[in-house]
This record gives C-alpha cells, structure tokens and sequence, in this order.
C-alpha cells in the first residue's frame, strides 16, 4: 500500500513558502483491495447478504457524499499563528477616519468587536494616522495663533487626553488578541488529540478486515467526525493528515464491498477534486494576490478532506491543482520578495533619518530665531518620514517610537524654553508697567531738576529690562513715552521765561574767564590774587546756566585759574629754590647741620605723601553727580596737585642736600 504526502506541504505553516513542485499524493485504486480470505457461505446467503450490504452501502454513501460536500463547502479557512501568518498589505478596501476621533471610535469597534477580526496591520495604521492627525491639528492650532498676530515661536500646542486613550485601547486590543490566540491555541490542541483518537478508530476498522465492509456506515461517521474537528497546530497539521490518509488508504485497501460502491465513491470524489482544481486555475487572474493565497489555502483544506480517486487517475488530478497552485503561490512569492525589498529600502531610509535628527544639538539653541530654524529642519523631517512607506513588522514600531522619541524630546525641549522666555517676559512687563506707572504720576510734576533726573534714571532702566509679549510691547512703551513727553513739555514751557536769563548768565561766566588773561607774569602777586579772588566771588554770584554747559564752563573756569596759580607757583618756588641754594651754600662744610636739615625735609616730604594718601582714598568715597559733591571733588583734586608739586619740590631740595654730604 502507497502512502499519501501532504499536498499542501509547509504552504500553511509559513507566509514566504510556496507549495512545492516535488509534492504529489498517492491514492489506492480499486484494483489494490485484497479481498480478505473467508469460509465460502451459501450462494443464497451470500447473495442476499452481499444484496443487502451492497444496497446499504450505496445509501451510506450518498448520504456521506452529500455531507462531505458540504462540509468541503463551508469549512473556514484556516486561521494561521500571528508569527507565521502572511502581513495584510495595506488594502485599498481599508479606509482611514478624518479625525482622531474617528480614529478612537475605530479603535473601539475593533476592542469590542470579534477578537478573531482584528488586524495587527490595521491596528498599527490607525496609530499612525491618529498622530497623522494629531500633528496636523497641531499646525492649524498653530496658523490660527500666528493669524490672530502672535508669534510663531510662542506657540505651545494645548494639551489633550486622546494619546493616552489611544494607547489604552491598543493595550485592551492587544490583550484581547492574544487571549483569543491562546484560546485558538487551546482549541488546535483539543483538535488534534480528538483527529488523534479518531485515525486510530480507522486503523482498528480496517484492522477487522472480516467485517471491513459492515464496518462502513462507522468508517463513514468517522471520516465526517475528522473532518468537522476544526483546525489544529500547524506544525502538527502535515503529520495528522498523512496518517489519516494511510488510515483511510489503508481502509479502502480492506474494504469488503463492491466494485459499482467503490467505483462511485472514486467518481464523486474525482468530481469533487476537478472542481477544486477549476476554481484553483481561475485564482490565477484574481488580482488580490492575499485573497488568492488565502483562497489557494482553503482549497488545500478541501483537497484532504475529499477521499481518494481512482489509483491511475491520482498523479494526473493532484499534478493539476499542484500546477494551478503553483501559479498563485509564485505570485505571492514574488509578492512579499518585492514588498520585503521595498521595506529594507524603507527601513534604510527611516534609520538614515533617526540618525540625522539624533545628531542634532538641542542644548545648542538660545535665542528665538535658533528654534525656529530647529522646528522647520524637525518638521521637514516629519514631512520626509510621511513620505516614506512601511518598514518590516519588527523594525517599523521600533523605528517610530525611535523617531518620536527624538521628536518629542525637541518639542519638550523648546516648550521649556519658551515657557521660560514667557515667565521672563512676564516679569519684564511688569518691571515696565512700574515704570509706566511711575512716570504718569511723574508726568505732572513741577520739580524739574529732581524729576528730570529721575526719568532720566528711569530711562536708561527701560533699556536694560529684556523683552515684553508683543501684545502689550506697544501699549506699556506708549504709557512710558506719553508720560516722559508730557512732563518735559511741561518743563519746556515752565522754564522758557528762564532760558534767556541763564544764556546771559554763561556768557558773563565766560567773560570771567577772559578777565583771567589780563593776569601776566608781571603781575604784582598780591594784585593777582586780589583778583582772583574777585573773579571768585563774582562767579558765585552769578546765577544758573543752561545744564549742558554747567561742567563745561565750570571746567573751563578751575582749569585757567589753575594755570594762573601754576604761573606764580612756580616763580615762587624758583625765588625759593633760589635761596636755599644761598643758604646750603653758607653750611656747605657743616655736615651736622646738613644732616639736620635732610632729616627735617624727610620728615616733611613723608608728612606730604601720608596727606596725599588720604586725599586719594576720600576722593574714591565722594560723589560727583550733586553740584556741592563736584565741586568737593575738584577742591581736593586741586590740592592733591598741589602737594605732588610739594613733594618734587622737596625730593629735588634733598638731592642738593645729598651732593653736599657727598
């Protein structure tokens, strides 16, 4: 007896296997029954038995037929393991909602519909397309905030709840698949112990080979029992169909009946296989190549239930639907070779893209127009990444979350920084709301020297304070410059009657300073500072000058009298220099009192330096923005002068003093 191979071979158990050319079945004709050797009965007997037996059958076998048939008809297609069964690409027929909403309510129908229905492919894209969505929105949020003239930079996208519903009904319908594949799983196992129990029935039918052909009617309602048991595991399913072959095979190889039964259970079932092998040539120009895989795999099914054929026809029916298989197997070979290309294609250009944006320095950015740059460069690659289609199953989600991580970890990032730029453009607008607040009450003041000074002051603060929100840029710097020109307005108009009698009052300050040149050289001293003196008291006399000339005429007024006061110092200190030459001349040979006299001026000349160093270290105390403080400021200047002239004065005189002793 010939064994029967599995004509669907591995095709079911792996997407990228297709049926192979070297399988074949073999199936027993009616000439290889061994008639069983009994007692010869009565022709009487033996006629009527056989009679009844033969009537009995046929019926049997018509009912069988009929039940197969239909059975053949209406057998699911197998459901394959999610690590072996075929990806679905993405299908025209599959439709995608317009909003996130829509994408929710999808998710739910899939959550609570039939666990056998979901798709992880389907699944996978409505994730994608619901954060599609989601940055889309996120753009119209951001036009519709630049169109109501606010800053692009300044936009941060409201938060909202949808991602993390999202997320939860992927998790529910995830866990509701993998329980119904558990469960599937369950059921195979039960299956496959049930199909188990029953090909050893058959064996123990056919081992009877007395009684092979009373044992039909059983032999038949096991045959319908297999082939209502549903589906079992799919690494056992090739093993569970040969031995249920070689059961049956061995079976007809035994069976008691005759040649008209036999001859028309091989003519039904051939008929029944021609038709498979009719509907499996036509899937050849289907042209939904998963549709013809799937189909292909339900005819395989069909094809083993269906019993054997008449042995000389078995190589030739089962070579047809082999060949007419082929063809759509090799599509669909072909197929996934194509579409695993295109996704290592796409699968470079995703990972190309991660390390791009990964490479990216965000801690780099600082300023708004940095970010800004930044934000075109993440959204070009958002864009690029939408163009680029699926990557292999395994590295496709890996890839995203990959590339939303970075993503995220940049919008983080500069949500941070603006959030931090609007909390300092807060406290910068209220720093100038004081100021504007201060400067209207100011506004009507009629202090004009205090008020002056402290707007001024107030001035250059506002240049120091860092940005403000545009929307109110304008409206507090208004406030702020409003209230500065109303009061200097103010003044302008106050002080008009006040500025033709100060003009007067500097060209008469720089009349004095002329009336300076009339002292010479040949100036008596006492006539000299006599005027001076004057010149003195009339300035004093003298009233305000406009503010922008005040320390200029004031500088012009010290700096010419101290040239004077130079001039006759130093015709003083020559007349000196003069008779201490006359005295050191008269003492030139006592070294006791040239001693005397050099300790007396190193004592002077220390004297002279400790008071200079005090004069230096108050002048770093005082102040010259007050009138009274500068003119303190330039009193002590002028007698730091005065004692540096008194210290070289005295070194030079302690040099005559040292050649002397020398």
């Amino acid at each position: 007896m010939e064994k029967c191979d599995d004509p669907v071979g591995a095709a079911s158990q792996a997407q990228d296997q297709p049926l192979q050319a070297s399988e074949g079945v073999k199936e027993t004709t009616a000439s290889e029954v061994q008639e069983p050797t009994v007692a010869a009965p009565s022709a009487d007997a033996e006629q009527g038995a056989t009679t009844t037996e033969t009537q009995a059958a046929k019926t049997q076998a018509a009912k069988t037929q009929t039940a197969e048939t239909q059975t053949a008809e209406t057998q699911a297609v197998e459901p394959q393991p999610a690590d072996l069964a075929p990806a679905e690409p993405e299908h025209p027929r599959h439709t995608l909602p317009d909003t996130i909403e829509g994408v929710i309510d999808a998710l739910q129908a899939l959550a609570d519909g039939a666990a056998a229905e979901i798709s992880r492919d389907v699944v996978s894209r409505l994730r994608l397309h619901a954060s599609t969505l989601r940055s889309r929105h996120e753009e119209e949020l951001r036009a519709a905030w630049v169109a109501e003239g606010n800053a692009p930079e300044a936009f941060i996208a409201p938060e909202d709840d949808t991602e993390s519903r999202i997320t939860a009904l992927i998790e529910a319908i995830r866990i509701k698949k993998n329980e119904y594949l558990a469960q599937q799983e369950a059921i195979r196992l039960a299956n496959l112990e049930r199909k188990n129990d029953i090909i050893e029935k058959i064996n123990v039918l056919a081992d009877d080979t007395d009684n092979v052909g009373r044992n039909f009617p059983a032999y038949r309602e096991l045959q319908d029992a297999f082939n209502a048991i549903g589906d079992v595991p799919p690494t056992d399913e090739t093993a569970v169909w040969k031995r249920y072959q070689e059961a049956r095979e061995r079976y007809s190889d035994n069976l008691k009946i005759n040649k008209e039964l036999r001859d028309y259970d091989f003519k039904k079932n051939l008929e029944s296989k021609e038709l498979l092998i009719k509907e499996a040539e036509a899937l050849a120009d289907e042209p939904d190549i998963i549709v013809a895989f799937k189909r292909v795999q339900s005819l395989h099914s069909k094809w083993r239930e269906i019993g054997p054929v008449a042995k000389d026809l078995r190589e030739e029916i089962w070579g047809k639907f082999k060949e007419a298989c082929a063809v759509v197997n090799k599509r669909y070979q072909a197929f996934f070779e194509e579409r695993k290309a295109r996704e290592a294609e796409n699968e470079a250009g995703k990972t190309a893209l991660c390390e791009r944006i990964e490479a990216l320095d965000f801690e780099a950015l600082k300023t708004f127009p940095a970010w800004e740059d930044m934000t075109k460069q993440i959204l070009a690659a958002q864009e690029e990444w939408k163009k680029l289609g699926y990557a292999s199953r395994k590295a496709n989600n890996a890839l995203f979350n990959r590339f939303r991580a970075t993503c995220d970890k940049f919008f983080e990032a500069k949500a941070a920084f603006f959030r931090k730029v609007k909390e300092e453009m807060a406290a910068n607008l209220a720093r100038k709301m004081a100021l504007a607040d201060e400067a209207e009450a100011l506004s009507t003041s009629t202090d004009w020297r205090k008020t002056t000074d402290r707007l001024v002051e107030m001035q250059k603060e506002w240049k120091t304070i860092g940005s403000v929100p545009k929307k109110q840029s304008d409206t507090v710097w208004t406030r702020f410059q409003k209230a500065c020109d109303a009061f200097f307005a103010n003044k302008k108009a106050g002080t008009r009657g006040t500025r033709q009698t100060e003009l007067a009052n500097l060209q008469a300050k720089r009349d004095l300073i002329k009336r300076l040149d009339e002292i010479t050289a040949e100036t008596p001293k006492d006539e000299a500072r006599k005027l001076i003196f004057d010149l003195q008291e009339q300035w004093k006399s003298i009233g305000h000058v406009p503010f922008k000339e005040k320390d200029a005429v004031y500088d012009a007024f010290r700096k010419r009298i101290d040239e004077v006061r130079r001039q006759f110092d130093l015709r003083r200190s020559a007349e000196s220099m003069e008779r201490f030459n006359s005295n050191l001349s008269e003492i030139a040979g006592d070294k006791d009192r040239l001693g005397r006299e050099r300790e007396r001026m190193a004592r002077a000349l220390e004297a002279r330096r400790q008071e200079l160093r005090t004069y230096a270290n108050n002048l770093g105390f005082l102040s010259s923005k007050s009138k009274s403080g500068d003119s303190l400021v330039r009193d002590i200047e002028a007698k730091m002068r005065r004692l540096e002239a008194d210290i070289a004065d005295i070194e030079q005189r302690m040099r005559l003093v040292d050649e002397k002793l020398s």
